[in-house]
């Protein structure tokens, strides 16, 4: 039965439920969501330099929205945002099996193989995969978190929501601790995940508590039309757990907040 998600709760939804689309290109296929990571066929991107963020828009005509877009992602959301008295999100993370965790150069990310699903406008939107940004990509009353996670899921239509994970420093978290266990410190490499290693992630749950506002991949090509949730509750990350992301990403994987012009963020 779906309960009302207590701050318990809450604390599970990371360790128990813990470009492109916040730093992946959103490609989907049978079971993962497929990222552009630098291969011959796609155009060269970074986040610094030449070839970094301002520039995105220049580097390709597939590039453009990157540009031109007026509801691109990330943003700065203000806790004063309207009071819209939304719709619980509901969670369910059953049978969670991930198939590998990959260092894309972009970002750590966390292809499904299956289970996982969210109910956001009376649609099903499956999960495909997860993946972190250092620091955070969204910001708060303008100020970035050290970490910040994206679930990537798609519904039938081929339509994402993605929702907004925050890390603040505190404790370690069990749900990174066993991540970073496999995680592939050069770009390019990828590791098998164990068929249990996303069991404190499954559960059944539901909540008000987040962020609601229309947005975009935050990697080119910047498509638009992206439904994105931010959890209002942040979880926690100590310092060894940020280190060894920041050492496997090698530099900071955040695309500069953008403006929000006509959108209103609801909460």
């Amino acid at each position: 039965m779906m309960k009302k998600l207590t701050s318990a709760a809450i604390s599970l939804l990371f360790i128990s439920y813990s470009n492109v689309l916040f730093a992946e290109t959103v490609a989907p296929t049978a079971n993962s969501v497929a990222a552009p990571v630098h291969t011959e066929k796609s155009t060269h991107w970074t986040y610094r330099g030449v070839t970094g963020a301002e520039h995105w828009g220049d580097l390709s005509p597939k590039f453009s929205t990157c540009k031109t877009g007026k509801n691109q992602s990330p943003i700065n959301i203000d806790t004063d945002a309207l009071d819209a008295d939304l719709a619980p999100i509901k969670f369910k993370y059953n049978m969670l099996t991930a198939d590998n965790i990959t260092n894309t150069g972009h970002s750590i990310k966390v292809n499904m193989w299956s289970g996982g699903n969210i109910t956001v406008d009376n649609q099903v939107f499956d999960l495909k995969q997860f993946h972190f940004h250092t620091p955070s990509e969204n910001t708060i009353n303008g100020k970035h978190a050290p970490l910040e996670a994206h679930f990537v899921h798609l519904n039938k239509a081929g339509d994402i929501a993605v929702v907004a994970m925050l890390f603040e420093p505190g404790s370690s978290d069990r749900t990174l601790a066993t991540l970073i266990q496999s995680m592939p410190m050069a770009a390019g490499q990828s590791n098998k995940l164990d068929s249990k290693a996303l069991k404190n992630m499954e559960g059944e749950f539901k909540s008000t508590e987040y962020f609601r506002f229309n947005g975009s991949l935050t990697t080119p090509p910047c498509t638009e039309g992206v439904r994105w949730i931010v959890m209002r509750k942040p979880m926690s990350i100590s310092d060894s757990q940020l280190l060894t992301f920041q050492k496997a990403l090698k530099t900071p994987n955040s695309r500069p907040v953008q403006p929000l012009n006509a959108r209103i963020v609801t909460k």
